[in-house]
Parts: C-alpha cells; sequence; structure tokens
C-alpha cells in the first residue's frame, strides 16, 4: 500500500508511540485520523502532522465505548471520504500482582476494576475499532491494514495478568482477521515492542531503570521512531499478513 494520500486512523495518538507514528507517517504523505481522549494533546499531534507537511484531523473518542467507536469511524469516513489503514495503539496501564503477601498475609489482592479497565481499553478497544474499520473498508470497497499494537509482555510479565491478558488475546486478533479479511483485501498485523523510551519509562526510578536497560541485550531502549517505521514497513508490504513482529532489542529470544 501508497502511503502517499492514504487515510491512516491512529487510537492513542495524542502522545507517545501513537504521536511517533502519526508523524512518522504524516512525513510519508498519509492523511491522519487522530483519535484520542484528551483534545489539547490531539491538537499538539495534529500540528505536529501539518508541520510534517500532511492533512490531520482529531476525533475525541473513548475506544472502550462501542456508540463513541462507531459515531468516530462513521465520521472518519465523512471527513476523509474513504478509510484505509488503522493502528490500533491506545491503551492504560494498571500494574499490580495477583496477589501480595506481606508478613505472612494477604496485603493486598489485584481489585477487579483495574482488570476491567484494562481489558476494556487494550482488548475490547481493539476490538471495537478493528470491526470498525474493517466495516468502513468493506463497505466502500478499499483495501486496507489493520496493525495491532501489542506488547512482549503478552508472553507473561509480574504485576501484570491484565495487560499481559489483554497484549496476549490482541496479538491472537491478529491471525483470525488476517484470515477474516482477506478475501476482502484487508490485511492485519502486529507489532510487539520491547521497553521503548516514551513518557512512562522516563518517570521510572533511575536505579529501576538501569536495571532494566542492563536485562536487553542491545543495552538500550528502543524509541518511538524505530516502532513508528516498522509500521510504515507493514503498511507499503503488501504481502504481510496475520503475523507478529517483535521490536524488543533481543529480550526476548
Amino acid at each position: 500500500m501508497k502511503l502517499q494520500d492514504s487515510v491512516i486512523a491512529i487510537t492513542g495518538s495524542g502522545q507517545g508511540l501513537g504521536r511517533a507514528m502519526a508523524e512518522y507517517l504524516a512525513a510519508k504523505g498519509a492523511r491522519l485520523a487522530l483519535i484520542d481522549l484528551t483534545p489539547e494533546k490531539l491538537a499538539e499531534t495534529a500540528e505536529a502532522c501539518k508541520t510534517a507537511g500532511s492533512e490531520a484531523k482529531t476525533y475525541v473518542c473513548n475506544v472502550a465505548k462501542e456508540d463513541e467507536v462507531e459515531q468516530t469511524f462513521a465520521a472518519i469516513l465523512k471527513d476523509f471520504g474513504q478509510l484505509n489503514g488503522l493502528v490500533n495503539n491506545a491503551g492504560i496501564l494498571r500494574d499490580s500482582l495477583l496477589v501480595k503477601v506481606k508478613d505472612g498475609q494477604i496485603a493486598k489482592r489485584m481489585e477487579l476494576s483495574q482488570w476491567q479497565a484494562v481489558i476494556d481499553v487494550n482488548l475490547t478497544g481493539v476490538f471495537l475499532c478493528g470491526r470498525e474499520a474493517a466495516t468502513q473498508m468493506i463497505k466502500n470497497d478499499s483495501k486496507g491494514v489493520i496493525i495491532n499494537i501489542a506488547s512482549i509482555s503478552r508472553a507473561g510479565n509480574m504485576g501484570q495478568s491484565n495487560y499481559s491478558a489483554a497484549k496476549a488475546g490482541v496479538s491472537a486478533l491478529v491471525p483470525v482477521w488476517a484470515k477474516e479479511l482477506a478475501r476482502y483485501g484487508i490485511r492485519c498485523m502486529g507489532i510487539a515492542p520491547g521497553f521503548v523510551g516514551t513518557e512512562m519509562t522516563e518517570s521510572m526510578r533511575p536505579d529501576v531503570l538501569e536495571k532494566l536497560i542492563a536485562s536487553i541485550p542491545l543495552k538500550r531502549m528502543g524509541t518511538p521512531e524505530e516502532i513508528a517505521s516498522t509500521v510504515a514497513f507493514i503498511f507499503e508490504n503488501d504481502y504481510l499478513s496475520g503475523r507478529m513482529i517483535e521490536v524488543d532489542g533481543a529480550l526476548r529470544i
């Protein structure tokens, strides 16, 4: 797929990886439909995309709400007249051990609200946005690409029962959708990033961050631009479908 003049929707594009993807794709000529919950951050990303030389429109949407997702994707089609790609990037963290024991006593357990919040956004949100994107592409006879952003935590990470379960689910959707949607000219791929330098990792304690980096064979974190370039690679290679690409500096071998 040629990125020039293609319309790409990106969830969670107000900051971090989502913003980096938007700017990278804008520089390649893609037109961006930016989706997030925070209008101010969306406006900043849109301005950056315009500075990169491309068109961008913003949509405030909670990806876990079916009615909001349906309205958003209908608005994207109305505004742009087409939809060629979706990057399912929106996600949140609510980390906690399943059960925490202190002095032989149960001190804390992961709360249902922590579990449900992450599942709602990170998994149900991917399902809802993927379904709407596919619906619009099929209705308008438009070939397209859906990219799900997972994580190496999909293999299981301590303190992340909710996040790991959601990202494993996100990964499982990739081959399912690739098989179901191929007949309509729609490809589906996934990316599982390792540790990437974003606002979240930059807020970690220096000693924790140092230990984390030491565990990575390449001895550094990835950059948002390296994830964004992988997104562009998937869009541009028409024979990629149904697979996960792990971008993790060899952390998970």
